[in-house]
């Protein structure tokens, strides 16, 4: 339903304005939503994939810790795992893309020099902590692709109702609004025109 606004001139001006704007401000909103939409998939498909690796590296890592259990014993292995430190050296950044803020993980890979003693371990020990320092680093990647799908997807999803907005609510309303002007205008012309016949008459 178009607003009732008196049907002057101005007012059709101001309404065709409005139109135009409604427009114009609905493509930029339908272009941002396209480019988030292609952005997210992208990260989907880098998600996916990376679950996938995580997931094999976490399984050769269980299987050396197991493997290291049963050589040197839960208890000697328990021991050992509290002497190396947590690493937990990173940083979480800020970037925009098309107005949507998602994190970045930014992180230094520490160099893998055990913290332990090599004549208390095995190969199998070594294997599982080089595996299990892999893994902590992809889980850092992955993380961060997590989020920026989320923050993403709930980009897109206020993106989408500001573009519904604009095209069942707005852009309706000011097309109906510039029609009603149009026409008590035209019809006020007309009444005008056979006025001023009479008058000549």
């Amino acid at each position: 339903m178009a607003m009732q606004v008196a049907p002057t001139k101005s007012n059709l001006l101001k309404a065709k304005a409005s139109l135009e704007l409604s427009k114009s401000g609905y493509e930029l909103l339908d272009k941002k939503r396209n480019v988030l939409i292609r952005e997210m998939m992208v990260l989907v498909e880098k998600a996916k994939s990376m679950q996938i690796g995580i997931g094999d590296i976490m399984a050769e890592a269980y299987l050396a810790l197991q493997n290291a259990n049963i050589t040197m014993g839960i208890q000697k292995v328990n021991e050992i795992t509290y002497s190396i430190p947590q690493d937990e050296e990173f940083e979480i950044l800020l970037k925009s893309v098309m107005g949507a803020v998602i994190p970045s993980i930014k992180y230094t890979k520490s160099p893998s020099t055990p913290h332990y003693s090599f004549y208390e371990t095995n190969t199998a020990f070594d294997k599982a902590a080089i595996k299990f320092k892999e893994a902590q680093y992809r889980i850092y990647e992955l993380a961060e692709l997590e989020n920026s799908i989320y923050k993403l997807a709930k980009d897109i999803e206020k993106t989408q109702k500001r573009t519904n907005a604009l095209s069942n609510i707005q852009i309706p309303r000011y097309k109906e609004q510039v029609k009603q002007i149009t026409e008590s205008l035209e019809e006020k012309e007309r009444e005008d025109f056979f006025r001023l016949k009479k008058i000549k008459k």
